[in-house]
């Protein structure tokens, strides 16, 4: 039994040590980004109402969610998304603010789904929301903000890819689906990219034939500028035209702040939330399957609590980055920048000072009392497992000896050099 409580439940994980250093390094270098951006802090509570998560309000399925009850029995649930949240928070604090509203925030969510078998149920999100501004400036705005974060962290190769929430839901208003199961099967079958399956469901539906070659070729319709270009030739849809000029534009857009090598287009993009309604998005890197970032325009779920107004959001996966950045081997180094003082009683009041002063100075100090049965050889390996950079040994009243923890070289110096500094 003592041996199973040391392990955690599946889906979630320990993050100690140097591991833990450099997870919280990344998080400020992204959360620096968002700052010069003019972004400004908000919380939310890691667990809210059942209702403010619910599916229909496009969210992750009911099912998916960790649930628990208050002691009036409402049904609360562990956040699986962050964005609702701040929808909340908008409507209730910024009723009646028009101009431009910049949160940003860095939180977990949680989901309990079985297909993420493998896979974390709880990860770290760093995310920013930009809400009443419906430009495409806004949108270029939030995509320069991903990609000058991703390239803070260190990555040097990933693509952002583009789509347009809008596009497809005008296709589906235009070939008739009506059924939800129908659209959600549909749907799959796009992300999964089953032409045969496609195909099926498309002979089912009377439509065009220009219709149905765009349902068709949706699974491929992902590349270069020449991608919108060929849809464009296709649909006579103007809802559908109109998401593919705004995708134009965004691109031009882009081109102004010099991203635009980072940018890709895909037609067929989906995303697990269908509160969005515009320009959706999602970056990818080498050695990691999964979405380090995804973000999309949803100008009507902040409307659901009371407040009509556009937003768009980013959130970046933080566990996501740091697994492609230790594949690439391109995590930050954290440096051993603390110092460890070891002392005898007798020259406790020496080690207090000295420490206070080194404190003061900006310095990291870790005070511990000398134990008989450790020998100052023993710390070396102490010094490395804790990331320690190196320590002084205080056991007289003349001479204060020093080592450093790289490679454990040893030199005594008069304790007055030292003293006299507190």
């Amino acid at each position: 039994m003592k041996d199973k409580l040391l392990h955690t439940p599946e889906g979630v994980r320990d993050i100690y040590n140097t591991e833990c250093a450099v997870k919280l390094l990344l998080q400020r270098n992204l959360h620096q980004v968002l700052e010069r951006y003019g972004f400004r802090d908000i919380q939310t509570p890691s667990f809210e109402f059942f209702d403010i998560f619910n599916q229909e309000r496009g969210t992750v399925a009911s099912k998916d969610m960790y649930k628990l009850f208050d002691k009036e029995g409402n049904t609360m649930v562990l956040r699986p998304d962050i964005t609702p949240s701040i929808a909340r928070c908008v409507a209730k604090y910024y009723k009646d603010e028009e101009l431009p509203i910049r949160l940003c925030y860095i939180g977990n969510t949680y989901i309990n789904s079985t297909t993420y078998q493998g896979k974390l149920k709880e990860v770290t999100q760093l995310g920013a929301e930009l809400v009443n501004d419906d430009s495409v400036d806004a949108d270029a705005e939030m995509l320069a903000i991903t990609i000058e974060c991703l390239l803070k962290s260190g990555l040097k190769e990933f693509q952002l890819e583009l789509g347009n929430a809008d596009f497809l839901k005008a296709l589906i208003k235009e070939a008739g689906f009506e059924d939800e199961e129908d659209i959600v099967k549909l749907k799959d079958l796009i992300e999964n990219k089953n032409m045969f399956g496609m195909e099926e469901i498309i002979m089912n539906k009377n439509m065009s034939k220009e219709l149905e070659e765009m349902f068709l070729k949706l699974p491929e319709l992902f590349g270069t500028l020449e991608v919108l270009e060929y849809a464009k030739s296709v649909t006579k849809n103007n809802r559908a035209i109109k998401a593919i000029n705004r995708l134009e534009k965004l691109y031009d857009i882009m081109t102004e702040y010099g991203f635009e090598k980072y940018i890709s287009f895909d037609l067929g993009m989906l995303s697990k939330y269908d509160y969005y309604t515009g320009i959706i998005f999602k970056a990818y890197t080498y050695k990691t399957g999964e979405a380090i970032v995804t973000g999309g325009r949803y100008d009507n779920l902040v409307g659901q609590f009371g407040k009509d107004c556009p937003a768009i959001g980013l959130a970046i996966v933080i566990d996501n980055l740091l697994l492609a950045l230790s594949r690439q081997k391109l995590l930050p180094t954290i440096e051993s920048s603390d110092t460890l003082i070891i002392y005898t009683s007798k020259y406790r009041k020496t080690a207090i000072e000295l420490a206070g002063y080194f404190r003061r100075e900006g310095n990291n100090v870790i005070l511990q009392l000398s134990k008989d049965e450790y020998k100052l050889e023993a710390y070396k390996v102490y010094l490395k497992n804790m990331n320690v950079g190196g320590l002084l040994y205080i056991d007289n009243d003349k001479d204060i000896i020093i080592m450093d923890a790289d490679n454990g070289n040893k030199q005594t110096v008069n304790i007055n050099e030292i003293t006299s500094k507190a």
